[in-house]
């Protein structure tokens, strides 16, 4: 027991002892970290004070050479002021000087005005004196002698407007003839075709002439069956081994000629074996119909056309046109006018489609009332063709003015077709009709000695006055009688109009 307190009493003395010793080292080293700091503050204020001054100096520098620079600056804005001074007085000296020009200038210029004024009001006397002079020598009032001159200025300017207008229409129509030419011939070479066929008659052949009884019959009762069941005459002559059937209808006349050829081929003519066998042929036809669309389609390279134009393309095979076979004329148009679309830009597939389907009312025109133009629209309208098509269709004999360029096309690729050389026949009264007319149109015209149509009614040559009518007053002429024509008749293609004017001088040596 005493041995631990004992132990306790020396760790007590050793504590103490170390409590005084730890506090005696602290003290020595606080007071030698305050004077370490005595002596940093005193450093740091002797560096702020050198820094201070060095400040000082340098500032009192720049501001003595801020202020030799602003000294310098003024003494220059001086001297440019003076300057511009200078000048202000040396503008303003002139500008005086240049206004008493002025001035001096004005006066004159009023003067002068003064003294032209007198002299125009001097000249307009002595032109009013001329004028009453010249009213008396003349024996015209200025108004009368005013309207003269305007006469002779109007027949003037007339004549200049005709050599304007003959000197355009010839560059135009040279370069737009050229071009067409070009398409054209390009056209019509690339595409081969068949001249008229006959219109209104089939000629059926026989073995021999011993069956025009049999299809005679007895009292003419397989005659009447065959013309009543098919609406087709049937013609039986002293033509050798030879029947004509005879009808405008070529669907009908192509039902009775295969009748007719079946019943010849089987020998058996009666009523009743008319009758079947007819049914027979009209099935035969429809379905040639039918084939003859189809491939109509394929020759133009038209796809999807509807299976009622088809049909009606078809019928057009035994339709003809003044003995062009509407058809041939349809495929005909087709390809001429798309060969024109391709040169000129344009759709040649709807060129295509339109040029075969623009006569399809010619199938039921005989059904229906109104133009071939009208009803194949209609026609084209009701099988949802476009717009385009419809259009061409309707246009191209000029019913409806044609808005679009394929429907110009398809106009022209039936032109062509239809007037080329053995496309066509025309019936002499027709034709002697229209040449009279293009020769009334011509002698109507005031100074016309004779004309004459040629070419088969292509071209027409007026011989005018030379007295009465100048060359001026010839290409004038010549374009109101084409502008006449164009207005009265119809006509395939186009029409040459030749004014001819010529002076002879004869005389005789003796």
């Amino acid at each position: 027991m005493n041995l631990v307190l004992i132990a306790i009493v020396v760790a007590l003395v050793f504590l103490a002892a170390g409590f005084f010793l730890r506090k005696a080292l602290s003290e020595s080293k606080l007071s030698s970290l305050e004077n370490e700091a005595e002596r940093a503050r005193s450093d740091a204020a002797r560096e702020v004070e050198t820094i201070r001054r060095s400040a000082e100096v340098e500032a009192r520098e720049k501001l003595q050479q801020f202020r030799e620079e602003a000294e310098n600056e003024l003494k220059d804005r001086r001297a440019e002021v003076l300057k511009s001074e200078q000048r202000l007085e040396d503008k303003e000296k002139f500008l005086t000087d240049r206004d008493r020009e002025v001035q001096r200038r004005e006066q004159s210029l009023l003067d002068r005005e003064a003294n032209i004024k007198k002299i125009g009001e001097e000249l307009q006397q002595s032109l009013d004196e001329q004028r009453r002079q010249l009213e008396r020598v003349s024996g015209f009032t200025s108004q009368q002698a005013k309207d003269l001159l305007l006469k002779q200025v109007e027949e003037e300017a007339r004549h200049d407007m005709a050599k304007m207008i003959r000197s355009i229409e010839e560059d135009a129509r040279r370069e737009s003839d050229r071009r067409a030419r070009n398409i054209l011939s390009l056209s019509i070479q690339r595409t081969a075709a068949n001249h008229a066929a006959e219109t209104t008659v089939s000629v059926v052949p026989l073995p021999s002439d011993e069956m025009k009884g049999r299809i005679i019959g007895r009292e003419g009762r397989n005659i009447r069956a065959l013309e009543n069941i098919s609406g087709i005459d049937v013609i039986i002559d002293d033509t050798p081994e030879a029947v004509v059937l005879s009808g405008f209808d070529g669907v009908k006349r192509e039902i009775a000629r295969l009748t007719l050829t079946k019943l010849l081929a089987d020998g058996r003519i009666h009523p009743a074996r008319i009758e079947d066998t007819y049914k027979q042929a009209k099935a035969e036809v429809e379905k040639a119909i039918m084939e003859a669309g189809e491939q109509a389609t394929l020759e133009a390279n038209v796809h999807g056309v509807p299976e009622n134009l088809v049909k009606l393309l078809g019928r057009l095979k035994y339709r003809t046109s003044y003995g062009q076979n509407v058809l041939a004329h349809s495929l005909e148009v087709s390809h001429l006018a798309g060969i024109m679309a391709a040169e000129l830009g344009a759709s040649t597939k709807l060129v295509r489609r339109a040029g075969l389907l623009h006569d399809i009312g010619k199938a039921v025109d005989h059904q229906i009332e109104g133009t071939h133009a009208g009803i194949g629209a209609n026609l084209a309208k009701k099988n949802r063709e476009s717009q385009a098509i419809w259009h061409a269709i309707e246009a191209h004999h000029g019913d409806v003015e044609p808005q679009t360029v394929e429907a110009v096309l398809v106009q022209a690729g039936d032109a062509v077709s239809a007037a080329r050389p053995g496309a066509r026949r025309d019936s002499l009264e027709s034709y002697i009709k229209r040449l009279e007319s293009l020769e009334s149109i011509a002698v109507s015209k005031k100074g016309v000695e004779k004309c004459y149509v040629m070419q088969a009614g292509r071209e027409i040559r007026v011989m005018v006055k030379p007295a009465e009518i100048d060359d001026d007053e010839a290409a004038l002429l010549s374009r109101e009688i084409a502008k006449e024509i164009e207005k009265q008749l119809d006509y395939p293609g186009q029409i040459k109009v030749t004014v001819i004017r010529e002076s002879r001088a004869t005389e005789y040596a003796k």
